[in-house]
């Protein structure tokens, strides 16, 4: 790969924290670019989906911006993708939290937090990492990772998908914490409040990324 840096296209709907995580991929020295609509698709090496706030609203503002199709395209012929917090649960099929189907990219379905009265919901604060496979956010056999949650639901992947590749505590159950395959990941968890952790794992992201053929599948979209 070029030595040029790697361009990140955030996804803006709406509903994502976009300058918090711009910020952090600045910092490590990333170009970023606003990606609104298909034309926005040409410059981008990979793509973050964030998410802030309710599921259906959420899959109304994608699919007012008509990237739904173009997104699906993108992942079909290895376009980097990573969600963050809402992020995460849209790329699932559907969510206890609204009646909308999701984009359906991994499979399985987002479910309320359990309400044991042992933890609040929304679940807001830090917590560490239980890896349960490698992926290019953490490595089983990595340091301990707290990072910063905010959230009521979390997902529940299909359990034949082999997509599970971290979990959190939560009361005396565990959560989805971040899931992965193929070129698709996401984190439950915002990594880009996660102080050094969190930046930590972007950057191991962004080496993963200069490790692949990026710019060919970036390439190939169009």
């Amino acid at each position: 790969m070029s030595q040029q840096p790697l361009i990140i296209g955030l996804i803006d709907y709406g509903m994502g924290n976009l300058h918090s995580v711009r910020k952090a991929l600045e910092r490590l020295g990333c170009s970023v670019v606003d990606v609104r609509s298909e034309a926005d698709l040409t410059a981008p090496d990979a793509l973050i989906l964030p998410g802030v706030g309710a599921f259906d609203p959420a899959m109304v503002n994608l699919e007012t911006t008509g990237l739904i199709p173009h997104l699906n395209k993108w992942v079909s012929r290895g376009g980097p993708l990573l969600g963050i917090c809402l992020g995460l649960q849209l790329l699932f099929e559907r969510s206890d939290e609204g009646s909308r189907e999701g984009l359906g990219l991994l499979p399985g379905r987002v479910e309320r937090l359990p309400a044991d009265g042992k933890e609040r919901i929304p679940h807001m604060g830090w917590a560490p990492l239980n890896p349960v496979m490698d992926c290019p956010l953490l490595g089983r056999n990595d340091p301990a990772a707290w990072v910063y949650f905010v959230h009521s639901y979390a997902a529940v992947p299909d359990p034949t998908g082999n997509l599970l590749a971290a979990t959190a505590p939560f009361g005396d159950a565990s959560v989805t914490a971040m899931v992965w395959r193929d070129r698709v990941g996401a984190c439950q968890f915002h990594p880009e409040k996660s102080s050094d952790c969190g930046s930590l794992m972007l950057k191991r992201w962004l080496k993963w990324l200069g490790t692949i053929n990026t710019a060919g599948s970036a390439d190939q979209q169009h």
